[in-house]
């Protein structure tokens, strides 16, 4: 299984438009390769850097999705309607929705971590991240990631 984005490049910096000093909307994604027997997908996007790459002291979620259909293929751009049955969980803002890097300090790192479950979750009512892992736990049959970078004053339009 493979996750890209047309917006930048594996381990490129993820241009100002999807971050808090832009338009905060969330990258273009694509996937493949989803394995036979995927019930559903899950999308956790995260900083394990935060607040400071040099001394990170907590990994900070910006995006909780879960129970994307398996044969969706990707998300668009500033996605606004999710695609039917996904469910969306509390990012670190403790809201639901994108929240775009804006990292305080440094260059951080953002994963874009895609799984495929040999389930669809039941509703977890808004969970965190760390509650969609649990509730994910057993039922990975794949998992991928792309993983962009993003310094505050970064104007780059694409990689």
């Amino acid at each position: 299984m493979q996750i890209t984005s047309s917006a930048f490049t594996s381990n490129g910096t993820i241009p100002a438009q999807y971050t808090c000093e832009g338009a905060n909307v969330s990258p273009p994604l694509a996937w493949e390769g989803v394995p036979p027997g995927t019930a559903s997908l899950a999308l956790i996007v995260d900083d394990p850097d935060a607040p400071d790459p040099a001394a990170p002291r907590t990994v900070w979620a910006h995006w909780v999705l879960y129970n994307l259909p398996a044969d969706g293929g990707g998300l668009a751009e500033a996605v606004g309607d999710l695609p039917a049955g996904t469910l969306e969980g509390l990012n670190d803002w403790k809201i639901t929705g994108y929240g775009g890097p804006c990292p305080p300090i440094g260059r951080h790192r953002y994963f874009h971590r895609l799984y495929a479950l040999d389930v669809a979750l039941p509703d977890l009512r808004g969970p965190d991240r760390k509650t969609l892992e649990q509730a994910m736990r057993g039922h990975v049959l794949a998992e991928a990631q792309v993983i962009g970078t993003y310094r505050k004053g970064d104007r780059k339009t694409a990689d």
